[in-house]
C-alpha cells in the first residue's frame, strides 16, 4: 500500500517536472522566435513611406504609377574567410538577412540600392573566396521579380585606388551588372551610377574609362534638359533622355571637412564628429566633387562609406544624404533610407532596426 502511494507521488512529481520543462522550452522557444524573427517585422512595420510633395495633388492610381518607391542601404560588409570569427559572421549575416527580407515583404519597394562595400574582403579575396561571398550575398539579399536590385561598387569591393585593378573591377561588374557612368531610368527618374573609387584624378586606366563615360552621359543629360526653343548644334544628334535632373549614386561622399554639421541618432558619435576627413580616403577630393556637380547638376546625391548618417548641402542647393551602415558590426543602430520619388520631387525617411 505504501509502495503504491510512493509510486503515485513519484509519478505526480515527474509529471510536474515534465510539465515545467515543457513550459520552459515553450517559453524559451517563443522568446527566440520573437527576438530572432518576429521582432524585425514588428519594428519595420512602424516605418512609413514619406509623402512626395507633388503626390498630394494626385489620385491613388496616378501616384502608384508615377511615384518610385526605393530602399537605400549601404556598407553591408559581408565578412570573408580572413577577418572575423565564424560566430560573429553567422550572427551579423542573420541580422542583415532578416532585416532585409522583412523590409522587402512589408514595404514592397520598386527598387533597392546598395551603395557599396557589399563585401568586407573583396579587395583581396581569392577567386574561391569571392565566389563564396557572392553565394552568401545572393542568399541573404534575394528579392522577388517585382523588385529590382542595384549594387554600387565600394573600396572594400575592389580596393582603394592604389589597390584597384581592372580584374577586380571586371569581377564586380560581371556579378552585379555594374558600370560607372551607367544611367538607370525608372518612371522618368534618372539615376547615375558612379564608381567613386575611380574618381582619383590621376589618369589611371580605370579612372580614364570611368570619367569618359561620365562625361559622355552628362552631355546627353544636359542636352535632354534644354528647352525646346533652345538651339544648340552640339545637341542636335544627341540621344534624348528623360529630362529630369539626375540622382547620383556612389560610395564615397562628396567633399566635406568633417561630420561636425551632422545630427540625428544615426550620425557619428560626438567624439568623432570633429575629426577632419582625408580627401580621396574618407571623402572625394574637392576637385572630383566639383566635377560631378558641374557635369550633372544633380537634384540629390546618395552616398555611404562613413557608416554614419549625414545630410549636407553642396553649393547651397544640392542635397547629399550619407546613408549609415546596414550592419550591426559597424554600428549599434543600423538603418536604411526609404525614398519616394517622381520626376520633380523626392522625399526620404529613415527606417531603423531593432
Amino acid at each position: 500500500m505504501l509502495s503504491s502511494r510512493s509510486t503515485t507521488v513519484k509519478n505526480l512529481l515527474l509529471k510536474k517536472r515534465l510539465c515545467f520543462l515543457l513550459k520552459l522550452v515553450c517559453f524559451v522557444s517563443s522568446v527566440l522566435i520573437f527576438c530572432e524573427f518576429l521582432i524585425y517585422y514588428v519594428v519595420i512595420f512602424q516605418c512609413r513611406w514619406p509623402e512626395v510633395k507633388g503626390g498630394a495633388h494626385m489620385g491613388k492610381e496616378e501616384t502608384s504609377t508615377s511615384v518610385l518607391k526605393a530602399i537605400i542601404l549601404a556598407d553591408t560588409h559581408l565578412l570573408g574567410e580572413i577577418r572575423g570569427h565564424w560566430l560573429d559572421k553567422l550572427r551579423r549575416e542573420w541580422q542583415m538577412e532578416r532585416s532585409f527580407q522583412s523590409a522587402l515583404w512589408l514595404l514592397q519597394p520598386d527598387i533597392v540600392f546598395i551603395l557599396g562595400d557589399v563585401f568586407d574582403e573583396g579587395k583581396w579575396s581569392s577567386p574561391q573566396a569571392w565566389a563564396d561571398d557572392v553565394r552568401r550575398f545572393r542568399r541573404m539579399f534575394k528579392y522577388p521579380v517585382s523588385t529590382e536590385l542595384v549594387v554600387i561598387v565600394g573600396n572594400h569591393d575592389i580596393g582603394f585606388h592604389y589597390e584597384m585593378t581592372t580584374y577586380k573591377v571586371n569581377r564586380f561588374e560581371k556579378v552585379f551588372n555594374f558600370s560607372s557612368g551607367k544611367l538607370i531610368t525608372r518612371k522618368g527618374i534618372n539615376f547615375v551610377i558612379v564608381n567613386s573609387v575611380a574618381m582619383e584624378g590621376d589618369g589611371c586606366a580605370v579612372c580614364r574609362t570611368s570619367e569618359a563615360k561620365l562625361v559622355a552621359l552628362s552631355h546627353k543629360l544636359n542636352c535632354s534638359q534644354q528647352k525646346p526653343n533652345h538651339s544648340n548644334k552640339r545637341c542636335s544628334d544627341v540621344e534624348k533622355l528623360p529630362a529630369s535632373e539626375p540622382i547620383l549614386l556612389q560610395h564615397y561622399p562628396l567633399y566635406r571637412k568633417s561630420d561636425a554639421g551632422c545630427s540625428g541618432e544615426d550620425s557619428a558619435p560626438p567624439e568623432e564628429k570633429n575629426i577632419l576627413f582625408k580627401e580621396k580616403y574618407d571623402v572625394l577630393s574637392q576637385e572630383a566633387s566639383q566635377k560631378l556637380i558641374w557635369w550633372f547638376h544633380p537634384r540629390l546625391i546618395l552616398s555611404g562609406h562613413t557608416h554614419s548618417a549625414c545630410e549636407v548641402l553642396h553649393a547651397g542647393k544640392i542635397p547629399e544624404i550619407s546613408v549609415p551602415s546596414f550592419s550591426w558590426r559597424n554600428r549599434n543602430n543600423p538603418s536604411f533610407i526609404m525614398g519616394q520619388a517622381e520626376t520633380r520631387y523626392i522625399s526620404t525617411e529613415r527606417c531603423g532596426f531593432p
